[in-house]
């Protein structure tokens, strides 16, 4: 439930176009809902501005579904990461509106109210990181923010990313993601005046170990305002991309 949800709820008790007692059955679940395998947490959208999101590796389809069914019929919107086709379908059975992005390998189910402000730009060094770029982009959409994407523009063509430049600097936040070496969030970094999200990928032949090599290289970087998440986690990088973006006062 989100601030401005409570706050119909409560005009409504004071118009008395709803009783108080359905008010209270409303509200019994706000703080968290139990569900015996999880205690779904209503709460986050008032404390933080942002719902509770479902990471669906570890956890059976079942408590994918009662989860995610459980935030729909509270919140705007519902995030799903990591989620296959299959058990798309699955949440498709429970709850209709359902939207599938398999580039993003997201469930989800979009606020309609909701519109897109400021602007980020998500990057990605090369076509093999799209996965997870993939899924900073569309996770910071989902959370407000207006998303323009670069595609494989990493250090080993850096002419590539000269036609982008006017997009870097309009951009309140990047999220630079990379395998390999990692570079390309210091390039970046070294040449416009934004803070820059790291994601490192684990793309890379053997020495890039699984995205240690593009993680340590990041968090060592030259360049100043770099901060990083960790290996493949593109849905961090664009909560916190749509964190900043929206901390910043609209016309900045």
């Amino acid at each position: 439930m989100r601030k401005e949800e409570l706050a119909r709820l409560l005009d409504a008790v004071r118009t008395q176009e709803l009783p108080v007692e359905e008010a209270l059955n409303r509200l019994e679940t706000l703080p968290f809902e139990d569900l015996g395998f999880a205690r779904v947490d209503h709460h986050r959208s008032l404390r933080t501005g942002l719902p509770e999101v479902v990471y669906c590796p570890g956890k059976t389809p079942e408590q994918v579904v009662g989860i995610f069914a459980a935030l729909a019929r509270r919140s705007r919107p519902v995030i799903a990461t990591r989620a296959s086709e299959e058990l798309f379908r699955l949440v498709q059975e429970s709850v209709p509106d359902t939207v599938y992005d398999s580039a993003a390998r997201m469930v989800f189910l979009p606020d309609p109210g909701a519109g897109e402000s400021g602007l980020v730009a998500v990057v990605s060094a090369g076509t093999a990181d799209l996965p997870v770029a993939q899924e900073a982009a569309l996770t910071a959409r989902l959370m407000g923010a207006k998303v323009e994407t670069l595609w494989d523009a990493g250090v080993a063509g850096m002419h590539r990313l000269v036609p982008s430049m006017e997009l870097l600097r309009r951009a309140r936040v990047i999220v630079v993601v990379a395998g390999m070496e990692g570079a390309l969030p210091s390039v970046i970094a070294g040449l416009v005046a934004r803070p820059v999200i790291g994601v490192p990928t684990s793309i890379g032949y053997g020495a890039a170990l699984g995205g240690i090599t593009a993680l340590l290289g990041m968090l060592t970087s030259c360049a100043a305002g770099v901060s990083v998440v960790n290996i493949d986690n593109g849905f961090g990088a664009g909560y916190l991309a749509a964190l900043v973006n929206r901390s910043i006062p609209s016309g900045e």
